[in-house]
């Protein structure tokens, strides 16, 4: 019996045992399995980088993957040369797969952006950070948080492309890419090449408006006023309402062109164009040099102006002016050289010209038949010259026919210079006139008037006080009475008066005594002592002893 119960109280202790510690069992049994749990759970933990940290929190700040939480910001701090933010994030065990080579982030946050406004359920909430899932197989745990949403997600299809422009700034992340005024894709990501000195705008188009792209498409920026003026005068176009506020980029074949081999390559290259009047040009790559020299100023001549031929395009002006005058030519020469181009694209299809030669050799013929070029007024508002040109028989060849190296274009002073002389001509003989001396008698004789005026005035107010008075009003009888007496006298000398016949008779007896007076005076004209001597003429005394 007393073997029996050591072995009992040992059963017994051996209960109370498992049972008081059955709990704390079960408790470490459990945080074991939810360590194993969370340790499970916990996905990887991964860097971003961030140029500020504004709106990020520890513990609060979550990523997030369309509205689905996959991980929480742990750990911020700043980089050593104090230009970036880094910061920790712990993912989700199922956010595993999502990082990938191309896998972006971005801070969403209240924007108002060409798009719109987006992020407002952030104002209640707080900013977070999206997380777009990647779609290649390279992993990564490193990552550059995008200042801007993307255009397109990683798996969107469509086409990316690449347009390159020698200056920046001339498109932003967002921008559209028309089509006939059709929104068909985005700009996606602007970058500057440091060895090519290039900016690069990556363009994303999306399906199906990707079969637009061919090899001859070209690409033109596109703003919501276009306003140009040429010497065609003032050519406005409006864009849509959203290029009109961002600006954009357009593209498709021109007309006339060839479209080309469809474009599947992505990341295809492209120029991008100022506009389409450059994109037009560019048809024309097919071109001769020539160098003008004009006599007459050139102001308002400017790169691009069109060459024509009564009306017709023929070429355009290339530069202005090609040079200026060295040491040795001075401004004496007086002669303004200008380079343009004859475009073949241009002359083709109106002369059967198909090559650069022949439309050389058929212009030197025409040279030698008078063509000339000379500047004509393409619009009167702005200023803007052109040169026309045209056949001119009794013109002669220039003495050269190079100049530094171009050949040279036959110029003829155009009608405008020929105005300008003739209105300079009658300037200067407008200026030759006396026109002080005549301004200074004008202004004396004026004065001279102004003071007779004033005299007249005065007589005219004395006249008007004469008048006036009594005896002055009684003179009109007395006027007629010595009138009529006047009258009376110069009767009595008419024809019919006595007076006037004694006159009469006493002039006719006078005129008869001069008559006979006349034979009396004829000879006292010719022999003065006639009244003296006598008329007699006496002969010459014979000698007596020459009588017989």
């Amino acid at each position: 019996m007393s073997d029996n119960k050591p072995a009992k109280a040992d059963v017994q202790v051996l209960k109370q045992i498992s049972t008081i510690w059955l709990v704390p069992i079960v408790a470490l049994v459990i945080g074991i399995w939810m360590l194993v749990q969370f340790v499970g759970s916990k996905g990887p933990e991964i860097t971003l980088t961030l140029k500020t940290a504004e709106g990020i929190e520890v513990g609060k700040t979550e990523i997030k993957s369309l509205n689905v939480k996959v991980g929480v910001v742990t750990e911020i701090k700043l980089s050593d040369d104090y230009t970036y933010i880094t910061a920790k994030v712990q993912m989700d065990k199922d956010a595993e797969r999502m990082l990938k080579e191309d896998t972006r982030f971005w801070v969403v946050k209240p924007r108002i952006g060409k798009e719109g406004i987006s992020g407002l359920d952030t104002l209640l909430s707080g900013s977070y950070i999206e997380l777009q899932p990647g779609i290649k197989k390279t992993e990564k745990r490193e990552f550059t948080v995008l200042d801007v949403p993307p255009v397109a997600p990683a798996e969107a299809k469509g086409l990316r492309l690449i347009l390159t422009h020698r200056e920046a700034g001339k498109l932003s992340v967002g921008d559209p890419v028309l089509y006939e005024g059709f929104t068909v894709g985005r700009v996606e990501k602007v970058s500057f090449d440091t060895d090519t000195k290039k900016a690069n705008y990556q363009l994303f188009i999306f399906q199906p408006y990707d079969s637009l792209i061919r090899s001859r498409t070209k690409f033109w920026l596109t703003s919501g006023v276009d306003l140009q003026m040429s010497a065609q005068g003032f050519n406005l176009k409006i864009g849509s309402i959203e290029s009109l506020i961002t600006g954009g980029v357009s593209f498709r074949v021109p007309n006339g062109s060839e479209e080309g081999n469809l474009i599947t390559k992505q990341m295809s290259l492209f120029k991008l164009y100022n506009n389409f009047n450059m994109v037009r040009e560019r048809i024309f790559d097919e071109y001769i040099e020539y160098v003008m020299l004009f006599d007459e100023s050139v102001r308002g001549l400017n790169e691009g102006a069109p060459i024509e031929y009564r009306g017709i395009r023929i070429g355009t002006v290339k530069k202005v002016p090609l040079r200026l005058p060295t040491r040795e030519e001075g401004f004496s020469s007086k002669q303004i050289p200008v380079l343009v181009r004859i475009e073949l694209g241009r002359v083709y299809g109106q002369n059967g010209i198909d090559s650069l030669d022949d439309l050389k050799r058929n212009l030197e013929s025409e040279f030698e038949g008078g063509l000339r070029g000379s500047l004509k007024t393409g619009n009167l508002l702005t200023g803007a010259l052109f040169v026309d040109t045209d056949v001119y028989k009794d013109e002669e060849m220039p003495p050269i026919n190079k100049y530094d190296d171009y050949p040279l274009f036959p110029t003829k002073a155009g009608g405008f210079a020929e105005i300008q002389k003739q209105i300079s001509g009658v300037l200067k003989k407008f200026n030759d006139l006396p026109v002080e001396d005549t301004l200074t008698s004008l202004t004396q004789t004026l004065d001279t008037s102004q003071k007779t005026l004033l005299a007249a005035e005065k007589v005219a107010k004395s006249l008007d006080k004469l008048l006036a008075q009594k005896d002055t009003q009684a003179l009109p009888s007395d006027m007629r009475k010595s009138l009529q007496e006047i009258q009376t006298t110069l009767n009595g000398f008419g024809p019919d008066a006595a007076p006037y016949r004694n006159l009469e008779g006493a002039l006719s007896r006078f005129e008869q005594v001069m008559k006979e007076l006349q034979p009396v005076l004829r000879q006292l004209n010719e022999k003065p002592n006639s009244l003296v001597f006598g008329d007699d003429k006496v002969q010459d005394p014979i000698p007596a002893g020459g009588r017989q």
